[in-house]
């Protein structure tokens, strides 16, 4: 498990002695059941595999007396609700029991342009009075999801007092009732949809429902009350991952803030524990391996947290430590501008919108260091901040937007990022075509070696992932020669195995100030008799946004200028540099920031032909000033 840190001044968090958030002593110690583990990053060593899952019931069992026990097992048989609150009167009317605190993790701008008469989803304007708010409408992924989950509403709050949002808030929730009266297929009745939707009605109740009289509010009410009936049927069923943590969670928030709700609430979050158990792997990463759905998960965890406190009812301790172990592996992919990497799919997520989900969540952490199910690893040198994907692709079950980024890597100095992926093929249908996005998820869209122009792992329609790297190796040191330390990380994966016979392994070393990032990429063939012939290869750094590359005279590197100044040169090294069939190029490339938005940048590109018995590339990327 990774060690949890908090109240720690964030100028700190990344240069303090072990100051853990549960306690540690100089063993294993528990805190409500979970054993925290004090991790020793220079000895790591794992051997990734993706299959297992944190099995949270076992180290958090919910804490019921064997009354609630029968209570939570009748609810499940189907029992209603007042009949087990209240045995010998009538059902409450359907009312909001406490208003929620709702925790400020919206986006300003989009709620301001929604005052204005419009959605802003992904860079994309939408004006309201032309969007169909139907079931059956077919829209971009995005757009579907902000409409029918509701989380707009995070938006509005966030943009204006709720006097100023009320009316916008009541006019849009009337039209989307108008348009579903009745549970249908399409977006709208998606689990994952239906859950965030009934959590942000319960959370922001106060602006959908602070009008009295009128239409809307017996409508949403009865709305409300049909909702949670409806995911206490279809939550439990649908599959892991995180639509069944957000169907999971709206069906406890609905207990906690409903009449006679106590049944459902015992109902929800055991299985809601149990569900988490499935989406998050043992160091606290989503199986996803999706930051979004990092977020999305901590979000959905802070949401109902408040629901707990809005009516006095004890937030089960398992909900508060799965959150905790949530926080650190974010900040794992969090660049010096505070924005975090552009990983499965994401754009580069905006530093506002990561500090405003961890104000939200009042965790202050260190960034995970015992790296496992999660994959991605973090070096820090100086301001060199280098993020590397040492891990599978998402197994079937659990992809979201899966891409073949396997090995990749990216490096910011400070606030300015050098090398990235091109990210955002999440975000196409908005200001992204869905063709471009499908390339974005190649592997030729991230920064590593590609051979033959072929995917490490098989990219599929709908961001499903085929075969390719099933196996991963890591080991991880610090090195120290003549006085200096550097940060090593040597990974390797089978994704070009069963094709042309050879293995990727990459090894990253970034000296302890930041100075110097060294590569090795070497292809190692799979079995003792490599094939003959050569095979063509691509080591790709894509540049980050406004950073300048210009090729020196001898075609052997290249000077790096960062929009803040910073000046970085890039050397091929050894034997790549001087084979006769390795060119050093600089071509036209794109990033994708966190708003949908493409932009043009450039790449850096290792090109040439190696023999299929296996071949070595070293390179060098060094801070001139």
């Amino acid at each position: 498990m990774a060690t949890l840190f908090r109240d720690t001044p964030e100028d700190e968090i990344e240069d303090i002695a072990d100051d853990a958030a549960l306690p540690l002593g100089g063993g294993n110690e528990h805190a409500g059941g979970l054993a925290v583990v004090a991790g020793d990053e220079d000895s790591l060593h794992p051997e990734v595999e993706t299959s297992r899952a944190l099995a949270l019931t076992d180290v958090i069992a919910p804490r019921s007396s064997a009354g609630e026990a029968l209570i939570r097992m009748a609810y499940r048989m189907g029992v209603p609700g007042h009949a087990l609150a209240a045995p010998f009167r009538r059902a409450a009317p359907v009312r909001i029991l406490a208003t929620v605190d709702a925790p400020a993790i919206g986006n300003r701008a989009a709620g301001t342009a929604i005052r204005a008469g419009h959605f802003l989803i992904d860079g994309v304007k939408l004006p309201i009075a032309q969007v169909n708010f139907e079931a059956t409408a077919k829209s971009a992924p995005r757009v579907e999801r902000t409409l029918h989950s509701f989380s707009w509403l995070a938006d509005l709050a966030a943009s204006a007092p709720r006097e100023d949002c009320i009316s916008s808030a009541e006019r849009i929730t009337l039209r989307w009732l108008e348009a579903n009266g009745e549970p249908a297929k399409g977006p709208a009745w998606e689990v994952e949809n239906v859950g965030l939707r009934l959590l942000a009605w319960l959370v922001h109740a106060p602006l959908i429902l602070g009008t009295k009289g009128g239409e809307l509010r017996p409508r949403l009410l009865a709305a409300i009350q049909e909702t949670a009936g409806w995911l206490d049927r279809k939550a439990v069923r649908t599959g892991a991952g995180l639509g069944q943590i957000a169907g999971l969670a709206g069906v406890t928030a609905a207990g906690l803030l409903l009449p006679e709700g106590k049944p459902r609430r015992l109902y929800g979050e055991a299985a809601l524990i149990r569900a988490l158990g499935e989406l998050v792997g043992e160091d606290g990463g989503v199986l996803a391996r999706c930051p979004e759905a990092q977020m999305d998960a901590i979000a959905v965890l802070t949401n109902l947290i408040a629901c707990y406190e809005a009516v006095e009812v004890d937030v089960p301790e398992a909900l508060i430590v799965m959150r905790e172990l949530l926080v650190p592996p974010l900040l794992v992919l969090r660049h010096g501008d505070g924005g975090l990497g552009s990983w499965q799919g994401n754009g580069a997520i905006a530093a506002d919108r990561v500090a405003s989900l961890l104000a939200a969540t009042g965790i202050r952490t260190r960034p995970l260091k015992e790296v496992e199910h999660w994959g991605f690893h973090r070096l820090r040198g100086g301001k060199t901040v280098v993020q590397f994907d040492a891990a599978p692709p998402p197994r079937a079950r659990h992809v979201r937007n899966g891409c073949a980024s396997t090995l990749a890597f990216e490096v910011s100095d400070g606030p300015s990022r050098l090398i990235v992926n091109c990210g955002g093929s999440s975000l196409s249908g908005g200001q992204i075509p869905a063709r471009i996005g499908q390339g974005l998820r190649a592997t030729a869209a991230h920064s590593t070696l590609i051979l033959d122009n072929a995917n490490s792992t098989a990219v599929l329609l709908h961001g499903k992932l085929g075969r390719g790297a099933e196996t991963v190796d890591v080991e991880r040191k610090v090195l120290s020669k003549h006085g200096r330390e550097a940060h090593r990380i040597e990974a390797s994966h089978d994704g070009y195995g069963a094709r042309f016979g050879l293995t990727h392994q990459r090894v990253l070393s970034l000296r302890t100030d930041g100075s110097e990032l060294a590569g090795e990429d070497i292809l190692l063939p799979v079995s003792r008799k490599g094939k003959r012939g050569k095979i063509g290869f691509a080591i790709r750094f894509h540049l980050g946004r406004g950073v300048e590359a210009h090729l020196s005279e001898d075609g052997r590197g290249a000077s790096l200028l960062t929009p803040d100044g910073k000046l970085w040169q890039f050397r091929l090294r050894g034997d790549a540099a001087g084979a006769a069939d390795v060119a050093l190029k600089c071509e036209d490339s794109l990033w994708v920031d966190g708003d949908g938005r493409p932009h043009p940048t450039e790449q850096l590109v290792i090109e040439g032909l190696t023999s299929r018995g296996g071949g070595q590339f070293s390179w060098l990327l060094k801070k001139m000033g």
